[in-house]
Order: C-alpha cells, then sequence, then structure tokens
C-alpha cells in the first residue's frame, strides 16, 4: 500500500468515526428531550418514565375542577374513562378547557398524583387528538385483556 493510499484510508476512517459519534451524541440527546404521551391506565399500570417528563392524555372528569380561590392552582381529574388521574396544575389554563374535554398535559408524577407544567385543550367539539384517541383505544384494549377471576366453587 502507497503512503498516498494509506493517508486516504485514515482520512476516509476518521470522518466515519467523526460522524458515528455525531450520530450517537445525536440520537441520545434526542432521547433525553422526548415526552411520551400516557393514558391514565398506563400511568396507574407502571408504564411511565420514573421521574421523568411525560405526556398524559384523557378527558377532564365531570364534576372534577377545583380552583384555589388565592393562586392560579388548579386541581382536575383525567380520566380515560377506565381509570382516574388527580392532576395538578399552577397557571392560566387554556379558553376551550372545560369538564369532559379532551386534554393533553404534560408534566410528571409526584407523591401519587400528576403535576402539570403545560395543559394544551381539544378545539373544538368533534376533534380528539390522534394520541389521546389511541391512548383510549390501548386502555380499552388492556381492560379487554385482563383475564376475569374463575367463579370458585
Amino acid at each position: 500500500m502507497t503512503p498516498t493510499r494509506k493517508r486516504r484510508l485514515i482520512a476516509v476512517a476518521l470522518i466515519l468515526v467523526a460522524v458515528g459519534i455525531a450520530t450517537v451524541l445525536t440520537v441520545l440527546a434526542l432521547q433525553q428531550n422526548m415526552t411520551y404521551l400516557f393514558s391514565p391506565s398506563e400511568v396507574l399500570a407502571g408504564h411511565t418514565p420514573g421521574g421523568a417528563n411525560f405526556r398524559l392524555g384523557g378527558v377532564v372528569l365531570e364534576h372534577s375542577i377545583k380552583r384555589d380561590s388565592t393562586s392560579l392552582k388548579v386541581d382536575f381529574v383525567v380520566t380515560d374513562r377506565f381509570h382516574d388521574m388527580p392532576v395538578e396544575y399552577t397557571g392560566i389554563l387554556p379558553d376551550l378547557f372545560r369538564e369532559g374535554q379532551s386534554i393533553v398535559a404534560t408534566g410528571k408524577m409526584e407523591n401519587g398524583h400528576f403535576v402539570a407544567q403545560q395543559v394544551l385543550a381539544k378545539h373544538d367539539e368533534t376533534y380528539m387528538p390522534k394520541e389521546v384517541a389511541e391512548a383510549i383505544a390501548k386502555a380499552k384494549a388492556m381492560k379487554r385483556d385482563v383475564p376475569a377471576t374463575p367463579p370458585q366453587g
């Protein structure tokens, strides 16, 4: 092998290593910033990342909104119609936020309830976010797959 070919081979190898390292670092950075959507059933089943932010999707349970009169703190319950998850949010809620509406909240679990940092509400009567619809469908499927307890006797 001539010295020129050897230098080119080393240069190509170094470029490939640099591209590989850059790809790995990019993938790791993207994974750390990802927030996955879960339904209340999935959260209660323990499918959420421990201590990390994630999105909670579902419907605001009727008669569950409790507003603090001295601050912007709001407590409410999000449901997928199978399981309920208490949510705490401090801030200004979207204008379309109300009972019976689909929402997606971003936050994390703390002491058995979801602490939201952001709440998004659906924009009209017929629209449900694709992720929320899929999460509710997945919760229905999980409910159907749970085996019934056999009769004793």
